[in-house]
């Protein structure tokens, strides 16, 4: 390879044909911030050039250092089957940059989209003035919370001390220490409320589907996943306690992805809002403190 013939549109056409090899032989996962060869090629090769992501793929020449780089780091992405994310140490969601390493999973939540595109407006007043977000993880929630409403305080809240360590690394970030506070609980346990607002992506991915997780998501910690045998191991708690800590007109959005099933299995009485998503119009819930009070026990 000549390292100073590349440019950046043939070298990122270049790693996006080695990335989508690797798919088709089953030894590579996506999913972690991009869900085709070519998204990901072109983060891979702009980061390594030390370039903006919106740059465009044009024919610019690039160093024999930036190749290298690049190769450096595609070499290492298809022989660690990491996330790219964790490779950079930087994860983007809705347009914002995060920092991620191994101590939290990859943001990825889609509760944060009925926040940016306004869809769970109907749900807040002028009432709605404290938010918490539970298993915060890297913070990426609390932050897009506090951005979108600008008059909310905003509690973060996580088991994992190493988790609340990288959400201080995002919250310095974005310079939001003055409205988002950091807090070590198990659940709900340690946090008394009133919340008008809960955003929840809890655990739970059900044990039959960790069993069967490609290696890129078994990078991640386990307790940020696991869900037990049906994946409502964290939520019968959180139902069952939910309204302890919400206000009278408070509302929890719950993430529980593909887990509808068992959801409504374990919880027959309840009558969730659920929330249209780009993946679907059953992965995140809405439920408000009322219907916690008449449902969430059975």
């Amino acid at each position: 390879m000549n390292l100073s013939a590349w440019t950046l549109s043939a070298l990122a056409a270049s790693v996006a044909e080695r990335l989508q090899a690797a798919l088709d032989a089953n030894q590579l996962s996506l999913g972690h911030g991009t869900d085709s060869a070519q998204d990901e090629a072109a983060w891979l090769t702009l980061w390594a050039a030390g370039l903006p992501l919106d740059t465009e793929l044009d024919a610019r020449e690039l160093s024999a250092e930036q190749v290298q780089a690049a190769e450096a780091l595609l070499t290492q992405r298809l022989n660690t089957r990491k996330p790219l994310a964790y490779l950079t140490q930087e994860a983007w969601l809705h347009g914002l940059s995060f920092h991620v390493d191994e101590r939290v999973i990859v943001p990825r939540s889609l509760i944060a989209e009925p926040i940016v595109d306004g869809s769970l407006d109907v749900w807040l007043s002028s009432q709605t003035q404290r938010v918490l977000d539970l298993c915060t993880g890297n913070g990426s929630l609390a932050i897009i919370a506090a951005l979108a409403y600008p008059e909310v305080t905003v509690d973060a809240a996580d088991i994992s001390d190493d988790a609340l360590a990288v959400a201080a690394i995002n919250v310095e970030r974005h310079d939001l220490g003055q409205r988002i506070a950091l807090h070590h609980s198990d659940g709900l346990q340690a946090l008394s409320g009133p919340y008008d607002l809960i955003l929840c992506n809890p655990p739970y991915v059900n044990q039959a589907s960790m069993d069967a997780l490609p290696q890129e998501y078994r990078q991640e910690p386990v307790i940020s996943l696991a869900g037990g045998s049906d994946g409502m191991d964290f939520i019968r708690p959180l139902l069952r306690d939910a309204a302890r800590v919400l206000s009278a007109h408070g509302v929890l959005v719950l993430e529980i992805g593909h887990e509808r099933a068992h959801f409504e299995a374990a919880f027959p009485k309840l009558s969730p809002v659920w929330l249209p998503t780009s993946a679907g119009d059953d992965q995140v819930l809405l439920l408000t403190r009322e219907a916690l009070t008449t449902g969430a026990g059975a």
